[in-house]
């Protein structure tokens, strides 16, 4: 019989790193809304807390793990925590990401494009890679990438972010292949321009207008939008989905060009 709850995620395990701001925060508390045990991530601790007592006060479980995803050490230790705290991890959201040259390709710094890929794609390969043998053990699981429209489209001035998160886009494809058999799922979001903190350089001003007026939805995008996608994609509502890429941008990339 059918699930009458198919976005319940009572007894869920589900790590979002990057997830004490902006989207991370919003699909910790979503996630958590929806009956999940949530680990929040992000590289300073009191950020972390002050979203788990959100959550806890809302009556969510939720425990506050410090890691710089660019440390593989601290990676390891955060899933140590979080199997120890709150037991084996059933949902990945590969959230956290950095993006740290504005400008063209002809003047990224070498320096520059290894911290992106590193913390952008490196890191997601080695959670998963981490989480994977845990999640088939137990029956299956979820893991859900952030990638961007950045990675769909050509950009003068984010291009080693949007390379990375095209790359995200094709991990979500590869690892869908390889651990389909154990019925893990991988799917990926690509958001459109959400009103952030990280990324207020776009969104601020002239440029924000411009794109509002652009979009068919008529309106920047906000992190829980996003967070609801994800919710999808880590629920039994998405059980027959993988290998996918969800588009979430108001229309943007489908907008009249003429």
């Amino acid at each position: 019989m059918t699930s009458l709850r198919p976005f319940n995620l009572d007894g869920q395990v589900a790590v979002i790193t990057g997830s004490s701001r902006g989207i991370g925060k919003a699909i910790a508390m979503t996630l958590a809304a929806a009956g999940a045990k949530v680990a929040v991530s992000s590289r300073k601790i009191e950020a972390c807390v002050e979203v788990v007592e959100i959550i806890t006060a809302a009556g969510g479980t939720a425990v506050a793990v410090a890691c710089n995803v660019s440390d593989k050490a601290q990676r390891e230790a955060l899933l140590d925590a979080v199997e120890n705290q709150l037991g084996p991890i059933s949902i990945l959201v590969c959230n956290a990401a950095v993006n740290p040259a504005y400008g063209p390709l002809a003047a990224l710094e070498e320096k520059a494009f290894d911290k992106v890929m590193a913390v952008n794609v490196a890191a997601n390969i080695h959670l998963i890679n981490r989480v994977a043998p845990g999640m088939a053990a137990a029956g299956g699981g979820s893991v859900i990438l952030l990638s961007s429209i950045a990675g769909m489209m050509g950009s003068q001035n984010i291009g080693a972010y949007a390379v990375s998160k095209a790359a995200d886009a094709q991990l979500a494809r590869n690892y869908a292949v390889e651990l389909g058999p154990k019925n893990i799922r991988v799917n990926a979001v690509a958001p459109g321009l959400i009103r952030t903190e990280f990324s207020t350089l776009l969104w601020e001003g002239d440029r924000g207008k411009d794109f509002i007026a652009r979009t068919p939805l008529g309106r920047l995008g906000e992190a829980e939008d996003i967070a609801g996608v994800v919710l999808f994609l880590a629920s039994k509502a998405a059980s027959y989905v993988t290998g996918q890429v969800i588009v979430a941008d108001g229309g943007i990339t489908i907008a009249d060009p003429f």
